[in-house]
């Protein structure tokens, strides 16, 4: 790998982070849907980097664009975007905090235990095809993914439910 790629890889990798930590934690709803904006473009550039142009382009169209103005709308429905949240108060910040860590490490040893088994099955210097990535991902077999994503879908459409039933309550 030549030295201007990695620090491409850590520029995007690091902005990342940032906009993702910026994202739950900054105390305005419209100024987190744009950080949240930020990493997604971010994410975008990443496959861009990795030579997945239609999935960057997929990533820019669908994610940074229909979610995030998706989001924009339920939060001018709902709540008056120039306020500030209120601070959460918990007395269970250790118990929160210890459910992160272990969510943390389960998440990437389960990352890093699915990825040693992909990459096994790779020839070394092999980039899989967008064809063997949508195989992976809409597969319904032991390896595939469209059980998780079909899960996601009806998330997304409790939110955006729950979303009008409060907007129409005020």
């Amino acid at each position: 790998m030549e030295l201007g790629s990695i620090i491409m890889y850590v520029i995007i990798a690091v902005s990342i982070v940032v906009f993702s930590v910026l994202t739950v934690t900054t105390r305005k709803i419209l100024r987190s849907a744009t950080f949240l904006l930020f990493t997604l473009f971010a994410a975008a550039l990443l496959y861009f980097k990795l030579d997945y142009e239609f999935l960057g382009a997929v990533q820019i169209a669908v994610y940074a664009g229909g979610i995030v103005v998706l989001f924009v709308f339920s939060i001018l429905l709902t709540s008056h975007p120039g306020d500030n949240s209120e601070r959460l108060v918990s007395r269970r910040r250790f118990l929160g905090c210890v459910a992160a860590v272990a969510t943390f490490a389960v998440t990437g040893w389960a990352l890093i235990y699915r990825c040693g088994q992909a990459m096994a099955s790779l020839s070394p210097m092999e980039n899989p095809t967008i064809h063997e990535i949508g195989v992976k991902l809409m597969g319904s077999g032991e390896d595939g993914y469209l059980l998780p994503f079909e899960a996601l879908s009806v998330l997304l459409l409790a939110c955006i439910i729950g979303g009008v039933v409060v907007a129409r309550k005020r």
